[in-house]
C-alpha cells in the first residue's frame, strides 16, 4: 500500500487503484487501513472501500487549503440559513422580525447597497421595529463600510456587556469524520429535541424560525434513555450552517458537541455541502476550542447596534 499505515488514519490521502477497464484515483481522508484494504472518506461523505489487491499507489497529501471566503456573501448566507418570520428588503438591506426571539431574527442586516441614503434606511428601520414593539437593531459585520455608516448616524453598541460574535468556517472534509456517538437525524424536531435545546419553556416563535429553512435537519444523541445533545443544520447553496448546539450539563466534556457537528456534516455532503459555518460568542472559550480543533477558522465578527 505504498507505505500507508494506521498512523495515517485521519490524514488526507490519494489512492490509485484498479477498476474494470483501467485505473482511478480517490482523494479523501483515510478512515481505515489494514492488510485487507483501505477506506477513504471523500469530501461528499462517501466512503470508498478499496481491497488491498487493487491498490497500485497510495500516499498522504497536504490538507485541502482553507481558501478565503467572500465575507459579504457569507454574512447574507447566515441569514438565509435561519430565516426570520418576517422579512422585508430596503435595496439589499434586510429587515427581520421574529417576535423578539434572538438578535439575528430581529435586526437589520446591512449587505450590499440599500439604494438610498443610510439615514433614510435607518428611519424606515426604526419605524419597522417600533410598529412591532421591538427595539431598532442592526447586525453589523465589524470593519464593514455599512457598520461605519450606521455608526456615523449615531447608532451605538446595543450590548456593551456582551462579547462580539465570531463567525467561523471550514471545508466539510475537516469535520465529516465518523462521530464517536450514534447521531440521529430528523427532518423535523420532536418534543425531546426541543426539551434538550432549551433550558426553560420553548419560545412560541422558535419552531417557526428553526424549522423555517428550505433544507434543514435536526441532530440528537440519546444516552441513558434521554436526549442529551442536539444541533441543527441548514443548507444554503453549498454552505452548511450549524447552530442550536447544546449538550446537557451532566454530559459535557465528552465530545458530544463534536459528534453533533460531525453528524450534521455527514448529512450535508450528499446534499451538495462543501463548506460549513457556525457562530460562537468570543467569551465561550470551551466552544471556541472545540470548533478550532475541528478545523474551523475565523471569517468575521459581528455585533448589534441600536439608536437607543
Amino acid at each position: 500500500m505504498s507505505g500507508l499505515g494506521a498512523r495515517d488514519i485521519g490524514h488526507r490521502v490519494v489512492v490509485r487503484h484498479r477498476i474494470p477497464g483501467g485505473l482511478t484515483d480517490v482523494i479523501g481522508v483515510l478512515q481505515a487501513c489494514d492488510p485487507d484494504g483501505l477506506a477513504v472518506r471523500h469530501v461528499d461523505s462517501t466512503v470508498h472501500e478499496i481491497p488491498a489487491a487493487d491498490v497500485t499507489a497510495a500516499k498522504t497529501i497536504p490538507e485541502m487549503p482553507l481558501r478565503p471566503v467572500d465575507v459579504d456573501q457569507l454574512f447574507l448566507t447566515t441569514a438565509l440559513g435561519r430565516p426570520a418570520v418576517e422579512r422585508a428588503y430596503i435595496g439589499h438591506w434586510l429587515l427581520r422580525a421574529s417576535s423578539g426571539w434572538t438578535g439575528r431574527g430581529n435586526s437589520l442586516l446591512p449587505t450590499g447597497s440599500p439604494g438610498m441614503p443610510v439615514s433614510e434606511v435607518l428611519r424606515q428601520a426604526e419605524d419597522f421595529y417600533t410598529e412591532r414593539g421591538l427595539p431598532p437593531q442592526a447586525q453589523v459585520r465589524l470593519g464593514s463600510p455599512q457598520a461605519e455608516e450606521i455608526q456615523t448616524c449615531g447608532w451605538v453598541d446595543a450590548r456593551p456587556g456582551q462579547s462580539d460574535v465570531l463567525v467561523m468556517h471550514t471545508t466539510l472534509d475537516h469535520v465529516n469524520a465518523e462521530p464517536g456517538y450514534a447521531v440521529q437525524l430528523a427532518e423535523q424536531p420532536n418534543a425531546q429535541w426541543y426539551a434538550a435545546a432549551f433550558e426553560g419553556p420553548v419560545p412560541e416563535v422558535a419552531p417557526t424560525v428553526l424549522e423555517g429553512a428550505a433544507k434543514a435537519v435536526f441532530a440528537s444523541v440519546t444516552l441513558d434513555g434521554q436526549v442529551v445533545a442536539v444541533g441543527r443544520g441548514a443548507m444554503t447553496g453549498h454552505w452548511l450552517g450549524v447552530d442550536a448546539i447544546r449538550v446537557c450539563a451532566d454530559y459535557r466534556r465528552r465530545g458530544l458537541g463534536t459528534a453533533i457537528v460531525q453528524g450534521l456534516a455527514r448529512w450535508a455532503g450528499p446534499h451538495g455541502g462543501r463548506r460549513t459555518y457556525l457562530e460562537v460568542l468570543l467569551e465561550n472559550a470551551a466552544a471556541m476550542a472545540t470548533y478550532t480543533q475541528l478545523g474551523y477558522r475565523e471569517a468575521y465578527r459581528y455585533r448589534y447596534l441600536t439608536n437607543r
